[in-house]
């Protein structure tokens, strides 16, 4: 049986954010609702780390890390979308997150990548952004054990992701709410709308 979602065409949405928005949450309840035709892309930082990946805090390592998580990201989406071509892909977190943890020594992010942020944005359909909710000044302790940010962290962090992500044409952001339910509601909502618009326009990158 077809879905009334299903995407003719790539349809490649991003859930990205500061630590603790809740876009892991959104994007396993959409996946539960919605069946088989969404796939997840993990979150390549979470899934090398709690893999045993080395995480340290020297400059260097930062920098060697972030390189790694990038090609792993770009990679586990594009193997994704080689397997199944006609599916919803919700991304955890996408190949632009690493710019805001980039060393600033160490120049532009992109340029040591050899790749730009337009070229990156372009890789996505639509981006919708779970601002974390140390923005509010509250707890943003999941259960992620890669987790290390302290609010303050977080909130820094959720601010250059914004940034950079907000370049995006089909960029919406979900605000931080004292209830977590209602957040995540209004993020389900605003993913389903965004899902059967791309489907019924067809627009959808290359």
């Amino acid at each position: 049986m077809t879905s009334r979602l299903q995407c003719k065409r790539r349809c490649r949405i991003v859930l990205t954010g500061g630590p603790g928005g809740g876009k892991t949450t959104a994007a396993d309840l959409f996946r539960r609702e919605i069946g088989e035709e969404v796939v997840i892309v993990p979150e390549a930082a979470t899934m090398m780390f709690t893999g045993g990946f080395p995480r340290y805090s020297e400059l260097d390592a930062i920098r060697s890390a972030q390189l790694a998580i990038y090609h792993v990201q770009r990679n586990l989406e594009d193997i994704q979308a080689t397997r199944y071509p006609d599916r919803i892909l919700l991304c955890d977190r996408g190949t632009i997150d690493g710019a805001a943890y980039w060393p600033e020594r160490d120049g532009d992010f992109f340029e040591a990548l050899d790749t730009s942020l337009e070229n990156e944005l372009a890789r996505y359909d639509g981006v919708i952004f779970f601002e974390s909710a140390a923005v509010g000044g509250l707890a943003i302790e999941g259960g992620n054990p890669a987790r290390r940010e302290t609010l303050q962290e977080a909130a820094a962090l959720d601010a250059k992701l914004r940034t950079y992500w907000s370049r995006h044409p089909r960029f919406v952001v979900v605000h931080h709410n004292e209830s977590f339910f209602k957040k995540i509601s209004y993020g389900l909502a605003i993913l389903d709308e965004m899902v059967s618009e791309l489907r019924k326009s067809g627009k959808t990158a290359g």
